[in-house]
């Protein structure tokens, strides 16, 4: 028989059986003659009596493994390729077997038609390969090696770009960082001139920027704010985007000539939204450039969940939460630190009134995340100077459940959601959300209703002068009973007659 009609032979080496067995009927169906072993050491003995052109191999197998096979194939008898299976990429196994003449490197799970893919592809290369080596000398040759050492580089330098990524979200200590080295890796890898994450899902309206950054000398982002229905159309698909000026999509902002769109989902739900763009100078992004955005979206959520899961999820998610309080309040310079006087004012009433370690605990978290539902309002309503319209009030009503939904969605206690929605609930239940009466609001959350309203009558707004304190003292006492719960009013009261009450902002 003709060499060129003779069967192809492949050589599978692994230690699992049912992988063998698989693969055995699957490409003898397809024309193979197929050796199989369970280690690199049964396989150097097949290869010493057979003729193979081509050997799937896994990595991690006892007495001989797949590093060590590719680097005794390669010693042997370099025409034979070798295509790698593993369950397990690391940096320093991609190096170790590009170094021994190993031209694929697959990631398990790997269906039969990606192997098939594989096998064919690198047949053809290696009957080039043979051809070159035994036929050719001359241009030909020296192109096609050329040709198959850029690829090689270029799956290294892909390769080690990837790992990267996985190894420096490995090894962020805290949600906040992840957030931040989100947008730093977003402008080093796309070469981007600018990046954001923006916090946008299902409760929050409006695309609310939690961290940015821009490319060294580069203009700030005033000016290269997306368009919200552009987010808002990822959130909604769960896709990223790639999109071009006049692309038939809503308009860039002037002078940004391309832009990137990435979800990045938090306990499979879309939490925020990583954007990157290029501007009038900047050749436009790439599908490669959003698939490396997509990679990093997905390790930093990974990292997020890990950190939740395995290192402290109450102090790293609350981190988290607590920063986008943070740049909540650095919009409006009249209610900074508002967050953190409301949960001092709130543990300090508890303790008055004999709350355990844990229902202080409870308020800590519950104080300090109040108002985090705000960011799913309007700017134009949150900072409005002058008195709110009875629809904007309607939508300034809604930052209670908003602020539940956001603390709930990142998978923390039912009862610390609950303080956090009900603490505009009044007793006589005229409130919202639920117009909850007496007893029916938690506790704890009508203690954090006086803390809210002390404080708040007792700062500065952007439409009016602080109330001194013996005003808002009274007007608090006026609405014992109505607005609030007896016992909670008559401890407030307390505290000032025996001056312990924590001095009134400067605002």
């Amino acid at each position: 028989m003709d060499a060129k009609q003779a069967k192809e032979t492949l050589l599978f080496v692994d230690d699992e059986e049912n992988i063998l067995d698989i693969a055995s009927e699957y490409f003898e169906f397809k024309g193979f003659e197929v050796l199989t072993a369970r280690n690199g050491r049964e396989a150097v003995r097949v290869l010493e009596t057979e003729r193979v052109d081509c050997c799937f191999t896994d990595i991690n197998m006892p007495e001989m493994d797949g590093l060590a096979l590719a680097e005794h194939i390669h010693n042997t008898d370099n025409t034979i390729p070798v295509i790698v299976m593993t369950g397990y990429p690391s940096l320093d196994n991609t190096i170790a077997t590009l170094k021994n003449g190993v031209v694929d490197f697959l990631i398990k799970p790997v269906n039969l038609e990606q192997m098939e893919l594989a096998v064919r592809r690198v047949l053809r290369q290696r009957h080039l390969f043979v051809e070159n080596i035994l036929l050719q000398k001359e241009v030909e040759q020296k192109e096609r090696l050329e040709k198959l050492n850029h690829e090689l580089v270029y799956k290294v330098e892909e390769l080690n770009l990837i790992n990267r990524i996985m190894s420096d979200f490995a090894a962020i200590g805290s949600t906040t960082d992840v957030f931040k080295r989100v947008v730093d890796m977003a402008i080093e890898v796309a070469h981007a001139d600018w990046a954001q994450f923006l916090v946008m899902n299902e409760h929050v309206e409006a695309p609310f920027t939690v961290v940015s950054a821009v490319n060294g000398s580069a203009p700030g982002m005033e000016d290269r704010q997306l368009p919200a229905a552009l987010v808002a159309g990822v959130v909604q698909d769960e896709l990223p985007l790639l999109v071009k000026d006049n692309d038939g999509h809503e308009a860039l902002p002037a002078g940004v000539c391309s832009a990137l769109l990435v979800p990045m989902k938090i306990r499979e739900k879309v939490f925020g939204v990583l954007t990157a763009g290029a501007d009038g100078n900047h050749l436009p992004f790439t599908e490669k450039d959003l698939y490396y955005l997509s990679f990093i979206a997905r390790n930093a959520a990974r990292s997020i969940e890990n950190l939740a899961l395995y290192e402290n999820i109450y102090q790293n998610l609350f981190s988290t939460l607590y920063a986008f309080v943070n740049a909540l309040e650095a919009r409006d310079p009249y209610t900074q630190q508002h967050s953190e006087r409301v949960a001092r004012l709130a543990i300090l009433l508890g303790r008055e009134m004999g709350c355990t370690p844990e229902e202080l605990d409870i308020l800590h978290f519950s104080g300090h995340l109040h108002d985090i539902g705000k960011i799913g309002i309007r700017d134009d309503i949150l900072l409005k100077r002058s008195g709110l319209t009875a629809d904007e009030y309607e939508k300034i009503k809604e930052h209670p459940q908003i602020g539940a939904n956001i603390v709930g969605q990142l998978g923390l206690w039912d009862r610390e959601k609950d303080i956090i929605r009900y603490h505009h609930e009044h007793y006589d239940g005229t409130g919202y959300p639920e117009g909850l009466k007496g007893e029916q609001i938690p506790f704890l959350s009508r203690l954090l209703a006086v803390a809210d309203v002390f404080d708040a009558m007792a700062s500065g707004r952007a439409y009016r002068q602080k109330i001194e304190e013996t005003v808002v003292l009274d007007t608090i006492r006026q609405r014992s009973g109505s607005h609030f719960d007896p016992r909670v009013v008559d401890t407030l009261m307390r505290l000032h007659q025996e001056n312990k009450l924590p001095p009134a902002t400067d605002n």
